[in-house]
């Protein structure tokens, strides 16, 4: 028997430099950040010692509440905490100036600042809302220690914004020069993969190759994507001249995602419903169309995969659409005279088809043009939109203010040295956990973090910093201590533990100019610090608790008055705003949900159900408004009159859905579908009930908008008697109503 001739990987053979390189992508890069957070601490900390500011620790603290293992969210945080810092200092000395001789008053004002800062940030829920944060933070920061000593309030102010100034450039500076990371690689890498995972799941989903729990797991990853993209393209603007050139186009780029995934599932759902109605003609008759469009989005029969490549995929795909109306009508011919197939569900399926091409069209010619540094696509104006619930952002806000104002009036009574501490970390707590989707959670595990930083200060304090000189032995004490926190903040299950420890251990530990060695006083500070976060954790968790049921149906109601606005609001930007707020008002559910799967399992039902309908609706009204002008057409006429009954009822279902809601909405839909098809038909007479006075048959025009508008009621109806919508525990026992006659002739 030959002898093998291989040999073990050497250690400088392709599988260690393999190895090596796998490292460096993954924990090699927790290394670099954690070393990045340690150098820019210890800079702030330097530097503000160099400038005899009487408080250092307050820009190292600064480092451990900006820093982020990318450059964009840094800058940007930095951008929005010196905003928040400049708002929170002239409120404070506005306030000390008016209430510095009523303690009372000054606590109430400060507790009803910082909680409209708090109210402001949960509902803002971007990079905006950390400038609300720190507007109501660096308030009681500022404000509450200066209250002691009015006289000094000003410079005191002064000289705290100095620090924290220190602090932000300190980050910025070390996150842009050492080993930089760019938000701007990181959304390449998104579009780039969310392009071609959209692409395999539109061809799997076309062949049958998907179930439906992997189509459900594949949208929630989509809205995922769609609100991560967004805070992305947000704080990358902050980092090149690259990034803002191309940010219209990454806004463009996720509007066009939203509206191409939204047509595509509507298609699918309506198959899936022909399929179970036993529509075989039908089916039969379209399936050749949806086997024609996974080769377009090839070339040379490779995925394409750059935005290059994508210039190919835009203009196949715009052939093709060119040519499909032709084709259809072709088709169309073929089925009528078969008599067995129902048409309208027919022109409703080309109709979705053929707008789902023009969407993905549109989404691929933004894609392609990512490739160059300008492009007319850039002009684009509609921005994503997020949504969030007054009700529960006005709670934030009343439960930081509660809880100010309890410790508030705590400390005037015992007059505790510590109060201080213990009135403005309460805010910081409330302010910072209030961000999370489990705000308890969060806070408790701030608390325990800032535990364990206070027996690590004490070692440092009173064991450690007596012994040393020289800002050398300084660092080489501090690192490792503040590489543990550090290390922690890396890991999602320990963030709290984490932040609380780094940000509160410098807090107490960070050395000053003037070290002042008094233990009476470090454990007074330590106990105000783990008490303020103890009673903000207790607030969360019993005060009208985030993840209680009762977000999660208003959360449910606003997701729902998303079709409401579709069938009543303003059309003008009412698209972007309906397909954005829906899925930020998803993302926020799914947060709260957790791993509760039959939870999320439920949102994504609603998505989908509210998207289908919104949609049909929106499309609908915009056919209406661009009617030519033409009596048969007016907003009087009897069959504009049932359309807009329709658009009633619907909206009134999803407002607040119920069993008679649903058979009225129902019901309308049905006979505005009734009325729309006499008009396309020509079949009303002169003297006919709301009929105008001289009738006349659609001109071909007239007849492919009318078409159109059958066809989105037609939706609406299948999308109400759909098994799979959770509209479908108000059908009652009616089963589905009988099936709609044929349409005429559809023009895609």
């Amino acid at each position: 028997m030959q002898a093998s001739t291989s040999s073990p990987a050497q250690p400088g053979g392709p599988s260690f430099y393999a190895a090596l390189a796998d490292w460096a992508r993954t924990d090699g890069l927790v290394w670099i950040y954690l070393f990045k957070a340690i150098a820019a601490a210890l800079l702030a900390l330097g530097i503000a010692m160099k400038l005899d500011l009487p408080q250092p620790r307050t820009a190292m603290t600064t480092v451990f509440i900006v820093m982020q293992p990318q450059s964009g969210p840094v800058f940007a945080k930095s951008f929005y905490r010196i905003c928040g810092t400049l708002v929170g200092l002239v409120v404070m000395l506005a306030l000390i100036g008016l209430f510095a001789q009523q303690p009372e008053l000054f606590i109430a004002s400060t507790a009803l600042w910082v909680g409209l800062c708090t109210a402001g940030a949960a509902r803002n829920r971007n990079f905006r809302s950390y400038g609300f944060v720190l507007a109501g933070y660096t308030a009681a920061l500022i404000g509450i220690p200066a209250s002691q000593h009015p006289d000094g309030a000003f410079m005191s102010a002064m000289t705290r914004v100095c620090e924290i100034s220190v602090g932000i450039l300190a980050s910025g500076f070390v996150s842009a020069v050492v080993f930089p990371r760019y938000t701007g690689e990181l959304l390449r890498s998104t579009v780039r993969r969310r392009f071609s995972s959209f692409v395999d799941y539109v061809s799997a989903t076309l062949g049958g190759r998907i179930d439906r729990s992997h189509i459900e797991a594949t949208n929630a990853r989509f809205v995922a994507d769609v609100v991560g993209l967004e805070a992305n393209r947000s704080m990358a603007v902050f980092e090149s001249h690259d990034a803002r050139m191309r940010s219209g186009r990454l806004a463009r780029l996720n509007t066009e995602f939203m509206s191409a995934s939204t047509r595509f599932h509507a298609l699918h759902q309506l198959m899936n419903r022909l399929r179970a109605d036993g529509s075989a003609a039908t089916v039969e008759a379209l399936e050749p169309y949806f086997h024609e469009i996974a080769p377009l989005f090839a070339k040379a029969g490779e995925s394409v995969l750059t935005a290059a490549d994508a210039t190919h995929v835009s203009k196949q795909l715009d052939d093709y659409r060119s040519k499909l109306p032709k084709r259809v009508r072709a088709t169309r011919d073929a089925l009528e005279g078969r008599g067995d197939a129902n048409l309208l569900d027919f022109d409703t399926a080309t109709e979705l088809f053929y707008r789902f091409v023009h969407e993905m069209t549109e989404y691929t010619a933004t894609y392609a043009s990512l490739a160059v540094d300008t492009h007319a696509r850039e002009k684009w104006i509609a921005r994503y939109v997020p949504k969030t619930n007054l009700i529960a952002a006005g709670v934030a806000g009343l439960r930081a203010a509660v809880v100010m104002a309890l410790l508030g009036a705590f400390w005037i009574a015992t007059a505790w040295p510590s109060g201080t501490n213990l009135v403005l970390n309460a805010a910081a707590t409330c302010a910072l956990a209030s961000a999370s989707p489990q705000p308890s959670r969060m806070a408790t595990q701030m608390a325990l973090g800032t535990v364990l930083a206070s027996l690590v200060g004490m070692v440092l304090t009173f064991g450690v910093f007596p012994h040393i000189d020289g800002f050398v032995m300084l660092g080489v004490v501090l690192a490792p201590v503040l590489a543990f926190g550090v290390f922690l903040t890396t890991r999602p299950k320990y963030v709290g533990y984490g932040v609380g420890y780094c940000i509160f251990l410098c807090f107490l530990a960070g050395p000053d100019n003037v070290v002042q060695y008094n233990p009476g006083s470090y454990m007074n500070d330590a106990l105000a610090l783990v008490a303020a976060m103890a009673v903000s954790a207790t607030a969360f968790a019993v005060f009208l608790p985030p993840s209680t049921p009762w977000l999660r149906q208003h959360l449910l109601a606003d997701l729902r008055g998303g079709a409401v606005q579709a069938c009543r609001a303003r059309l003008h930007g009412l698209r972007n705003r309906f397909e954005s707020g829906a899925r930020d008002l998803m993302f926020q559910l799914s947060a709260i949900a957790g791993n509760d799967a039959a939870q999320r399992r439920d949102t994504l039902r609603w998505l989908f159900s509210t998207l289908e309908v919104g949609n049909a609706a929106l499309d609908l009204r915009h056919e209406l408004a661009t009617l030519p002008e033409h009596p048969q057409y007016a907003a009087g006429t009897a069959w504009r009159v049932a359309i807009h009954a329709a658009l009633k009822a619907v909206s009134a279902l999803f407002e607040r859905p119920g069993d008679a809601r649903y058979r009225n909405a129902l019901a309308a839909t049905e006979s505005a579908i009734a009325a729309s098809h006499a008009v396309l038909q020509g079949l009303w007479k002169p003297g006919a009930a709301g009929a105008p006075e001289h009738a006349d048959a659609p001109t071909r025009e007239e007849r492919h908008q009318l078409q159109r508008i059958q066809s989105h009621l037609h939706f609406i109806r299948t999308a109400l008697i759909d098994p799979q919508s959770p509209l479908a525990a108000y059908a009652g026992s009616e089963g589905a109503p009988a099936r709609q006659p044929n349409g005429a002739n559809h023009a895609s």
